[in-house]
Formats: structure tokens, sequence, C-alpha cells
């Protein structure tokens, strides 16, 4: 098992989790305020960056997949923490729930993830219905990685109504990410629906998410008494995007190299050694597609056909039309001597589990969630300390928090409506 705190200790990060032990109580009550304005998506998950100088959220999933990865004891955890959200959030007794899946995808280890999420659904006391919309068949059976089975049905919506073989069910989780519009799924479906189908990636920007993840990030770091550069990360919209357009690819390239200077003389003023680096990703995206690592404003000049042909296109064959570009934290953690990020888990605002995300050919400069990346065990349980007896949700988990906050902050800015929804009293 990973022990995250030997890595945190004599780093910057300490100091961090011993600030938040003396502001707990402000930290705590300034989390119920913000927490009480926003709604919360049913789960959520976070990749984070730490450097020792640094650490942060560099992505954020509203549809996550994964759960295969994390830990069994948090698995096993997990099912009271699905039925304390929907009892809180929704109505008490909840019976019959529909997952609906990505569709278009035989790839094994996304139905582990799909395999085990159903479970913890059932561990809850739901009643579990696994649909893909639009199946061109009735039903289907799915073979995951580990062998097991996954058996499917078809749903589709008509007039508002879902139309399945299963049950007509009281809430709709969604494990598709909604990169397509899926206009029938929308405002007009007479289902609950969590998250919802306008916070996909059809127009949901990470540039948004990451304009309120930092600004929460330095309303905490000010209660706590740091300095707000540790729990930030630099990130900046870059609209027009088109490597085929020589102007596009200019701006760009001028774009990356004033970030990377402003960088060098943050590092140099904190007497960090560290040489700057950024990545140009997909403003509308995930799965690690469209994304680059660059060092300088010349990397973007020199790219080569095949760099250019990655950064064009997203999930679905959808064109890469805007990018952000981000401060590159390095990675200083390591599992079994292989740069690692951690990935942490969220049912509501309540840590759920996580995993490390490792690969042996990559640096601690570089994007790990690509091809040949493999999970190494984390437990939430990892992630706790005790100081002079109080207990404390260590940064990773506080890192995650502010991240769910900010998917609220973001919703509310985008009118999204999670119809059936009740922001209940803090108990």
């Amino acid at each position: 098992m990973t022990n995250l705190s030997e890595t945190l200790r004599g780093s910057q990060n300490d100091l961090v989790h011993r600030s938040i032990v003396r502001h707990l109580d402000e930290v705590s009550q300034w989390f119920e305020k913000q927490r009480a304005g926003v709604d919360l998506p049913f789960y959520s998950s976070y990749d984070i960056r730490d450097s020792g100088h640094k650490v942060a959220n560099v992505d954020a999933n509203i549809y996550p997949a994964g759960f295969n990865n994390i830990c069994a004891t948090d698995r096993e955890n997990a099912p009271p923490l699905v039925r304390y959200y929907l009892d809180r959030y929704y109505r008490p007794g909840m019976t019959k729930l529909m997952l609906i899946t990505e569709e278009h995808t035989n790839n094994p280890y996304y139905w582990d993830n799909v395999f085990t999420l159903r479970e913890i659904l059932r561990g809850a006391g739901l009643e579990v219905c696994v649909a893909i919309p639009r199946l061109a068949t009735e039903r289907a059976t799915m073979t995951t990685a580990s062998g097991r089975q996954v058996e499917v049905v078809s749903a589709s919506v008509t007039d508002g109504e879902i139309k399945c073989s299963c049950f007509q069910p009281d809430l709709v989780v969604s494990n598709n990410d909604f990169s397509e519009f899926y206009e029938e799924w929308g405002e007009s479906i007479s289902t609950d629906l969590n998250p919802p189908r306008e916070l996909g990636w059809w127009q949901r920007k990470k540039s948004n998410y990451f304009d309120h993840y930092n600004s929460l990030s330095t309303e905490f770091a000010k209660i706590i008494d740091v300095d707000p550069w540790t729990l930030t990360v630099e990130t900046e919209l870059f609209s027009h995007f088109d490597m085929s357009d020589e102007k596009s690819k200019t701006d760009l390239a001028e774009r990356v190299q004033k970030m990377l200077d402003r960088i060098r003389k943050q590092h140099e003023a904190r007497k960090i050694t560290d040489d700057p680096v950024v990545f140009v990703k997909n403003n509308a995206g995930t799965y690690g597609l469209a994304v680059m690592r660059v060092t300088s404003g010349d990397d973007i000049m020199k790219l080569n056909n095949r760099a250019r042909t990655k950064m064009k296109a997203a999930k679905g064959g959808r064109d890469v039309e805007e990018v952000i570009i981000q401060e590159g934290i390095p990675s200083v953690v390591q599992a079994a001597g292989v740069t690692a990020e951690p990935t942490l888990y969220l049912f509501g605002c309540q840590l759920a589990g996580g995993f490390l995300r490792t690969h042996s050919e990559k640096g601690p400069t570089e994007s790990l969630n690509s091809p040949g990346a493999v999970y190494k065990r984390l437990c939430v349980s990892d992630l706790k300390i005790s100081i002079e007896g109080h207990p404390l949700e260590n940064v990773y988990g506080w890192v995650s928090r502010l991240g769910v906050l900010a998917i609220g902050r973001e919703a509310k800015q985008m009118g999204v409506v999670y119809n059936g929804y009740h922001r209940a009293p803090q108990a």
C-alpha cells in the first residue's frame, strides 16, 4: 500500500497539511457555506499533480470511468456514500436506478469500470439497469477485461419518456460523457438525470472549470494562510485554434512562450530549479486526447504532421476548436520507482476512493494518461492523517473537494438545472 504521507513529509505540502489543521474549523465552515450554494454531481473524479512545491487538480471528470481501479476497501465502503447522496439530495428509499454508458465501445477495461460501478450501486440497495443509448439491438452482453459479463439493454427517449426492456427508473445516472449532443436526453426527459446532459463535453469548457477552481483554491489558501500559488494551476484559454493556419499557430506559440516566461520568473522567486513546461489541451474533451507537452514557443512552430494531426480531433471525431494553455506541474509522487499521479473519486462531496496512475515510460513532467498507464493501489484511508489528535483529510482530499465545488459553480454559471435535486440543509 502506497504511503503518500511519506512523499509529503518535508515538502511544501506538509506545511499545507499543518495549516489546514490549524484552521480546520474555519475551513469546514467555509466549505459548508460554499456547498450550500451549489448543486453537486452524483460523482466525479480528479487527476492531481504534486511537485512538492505545489499541488493542484489538473483534470476533472463529471462522468468518471476507472471505478475498477479503486482499492477493494474503498469499493466496500462506497455504497453507504451512494445511499447518503440519494437520500439527502433526492428522496429516501429510492430503489430503481438506470446507469447509461458510453456507446460504440468494446473496451473491456471500460466494462470492468461499469461492472464495478454497478456492484457499488447494488450495494446501496438499488436495483440497477445498465443501458446504452441508441443500442442497435434490444439487449447485448459485454465482456470485461477480467472475464466477467455485463448485460445491457437499449434505452431510448421518446416524447420525454424512457423506453427500455427493464423498468422505469427513479433516477438515471450517466456514465456517458455526452461528447455528442443527445438532444433527446436533454431538458425534455421526464426522469431525473444526474449528472445532467448539459454538463457534457458537447458544451462544457475546461477553461470555465479552471477559472472557478483557481478562484476557490485562492480563497482556501487565504483561509489557511498559505501562498495561493501553492494550490493553483495557471490556465488560460486560446480560442480559434487551427494548426493548419499559420497565424493561429504563431499566436499560440507566442502565448505559450509568455506563460513559460511567467512560470520561470515564479520559479526563480521561489528558488525552484525545475525547468517550466506547459500543456496545450483540448478545451472540451477527455480520455487524454488532443494533449501535447511543450517547453518553448518554438515547439509549436516545429510540430510535425503526426503531432498536428493528433491535436486536430477529439473523442467522436469532433474537431478541436479551442484549447487551454496550462502550467505543467511535475510529479514527485512515485510508485515502485515509477512516476505516478493520484486520482480521487467522490460521491457528492465525500471521498469514495482513488488510485495512482503510473507510467514506466513517462517522466515527471509528462502526461501519464496515455496508453501503457498502469494503475496502482491507493485507498482513501491512506489519505488521512492525525496531527495532535485531530483527524484531517490530507491535501489531495481537499484539492478534490475544491474541484467538486468548482463543478458546482461551473454548473450554476451555465444555468444547468439538476431536475429533482434538493439542496438539503446540513445535518
